[in-house]
């Protein structure tokens, strides 16, 4: 059993954040990542004619996600007086990169920066591709920092700045196709499946908490899904959750894509700890919301991720019980090695234990795979990722105003 006097002094004393379901970011127009209402909206402000307006926004919705254009005189069947209106009034995105770092396995990570919108100053945000044979996958983040004080997450130890934009989370995915050529006419990058996309999926599983920016991460994965754009595949989007209780129905149904949860103990009292979310919203809450979750089937199975950290989660009990926890739940469970980060509290378990934790839940029916550590040696993989984003107080922001 873990010992649980020397966790609770390693647990945040942070209260667990409140529920946001709405963005708290304020919003600036850019075409990346609006709605196609949205562009009717701007270009009807623009005074583009109401028969036009449909066909514009589906010649710009081309141009953005199936050609990847960086500026709008790209747009070449876009007439010339919509772009430059186009030109002078919204910009297509406001990402740049600040830097880039490749792994020794062919692990990308970048640090992208993005407008304060009421930060005090702008913001940073890590996304990462993992290239594996067959399939490539985006790591994108959902929030500058986080709320919720995982103690074995690296983003834990920064605090909450903001939330990220729809666009700002589209923007993550459209750069990084840019930038592996991932789009139609672009020279493809070395690395990565060696036929069709670069990025064939999207996992939130970046820095924050995905459902404490609900109605943002709605917005942004309906364009990253929709079928004349990007076109990735609502199967191939995974969110994964730390357990915000009530809005994992709403994930189902409004998004319908594919749920992961952050769940790594399976007892209250060490997942209070661990996760300290739980606190407010128990295990027995969350399993009830996963055996209820809307088209969840065998072929639409929800990931319990569990990391493997020594001596405090990882016995044979520990296994055993999880497989009880999860009974009756269409489920995979994902073991992942505890990857350590700058001033960690924990370590990772030992191979053999892993493999005997994985040996109990694969002779229980479940598929265990042990998640291959990718691209440690640049911090960028499971629960390494952190920016150096801070939010300035008031005062701070009238000390380094003009």
């Amino acid at each position: 059993m873990a010992n649980l006097a020397l966790l609770n002094r390693r647990a945040p004393t942070a209260a667990v954040a409140p529920l946001v379901r709405a963005a708290s970011a304020e919003r600036e127009p850019q075409l990346i990542g609006a709605s196609r209402e949205e562009l009717a909206g701007y270009l009807a402000a623009m005074g583009v004619s109401e028969r036009q307006v449909a066909m514009r926004v589906a010649q710009i919705w081309h141009w953005l996600y199936v050609r990847g254009v960086t500026d709008v005189s790209a747009m070449a069947n876009v007439s010339a007086p919509v772009r430059d209106a186009l030109f002078e009034r919204l910009p297509v995105g406001s990402a740049t990169m600040v830097a880039e770092e490749v792994s020794r396995d062919g692990t990308r990570k970048w640090l992208l920066r993005f407008p304060d919108r009421g930060a005090g100053r702008p913001v940073e945000v890590e996304t990462v591709y993992i290239p594996e044979e067959g399939r490539g996958t985006l790591c994108v983040s959902s929030q500058v920092g986080c709320t919720l004080n995982c103690t074995f997450c690296h983003t834990g130890t920064q605090r909450m700045v903001r939330n990220l934009t729809a666009g700002e989370i589209v923007e993550q995915v459209v750069f990084a196709r840019r930038r592996l050529g991932d789009f139609n006419g672009a020279e493809r990058s070395a690395g990565g499946p060696t036929a069709g996309r670069m990025v064939t999926n999207v996992v939130l599983m970046g820095m924050g908490e995905p459902l404490y920016n609900f109605d943002n991460v709605k917005a942004a994965m309906a364009v990253v899904a929709d079928g004349d754009g990007l076109s990735l595949s609502r199967r191939r989007i995974t969110l994964s959750t730390s357990g915000v209780v009530p809005l994992i129905p709403r994930v189902g149904a409004e998004m319908g894509v594919l749920l992961a949860i952050s769940l790594h103990a399976v007892r209250d009292e060490l997942r209070d700890v661990l996760v300290p979310l739980n606190r407010k919203y128990p295990i027995s809450a969350l399993m009830d919301a996963c055996r209820a979750y809307p088209g969840l089937s065998n072929a639409r199975r929800i990931t319990f991720e569990y990391v493997m950290l020594k001596g405090i989660n990882d016995g044979p009990a520990d296994a055993r019980a999880l497989v009880e926890l999860i009974r009756g739940i269409p489920a995979k469970i994902n073991l992942i090695p505890f990857n350590p980060w700058p001033g960690a509290p924990y370590e990772c378990s030992a191979w053999e234990t892993i493999e005997v934790f994985a040996d109990v839940v694969n002779r229980a029916g479940y598929a265990s795979p042990v998640r291959t550590p990718r691209g440690q040696d640049i911090l960028a993989a499971c629960g390494q990722l952190r920016s150096t984003s801070q939010k300035l107080s008031a005062r701070e922001r009238r000390a380094t105003a003009p």
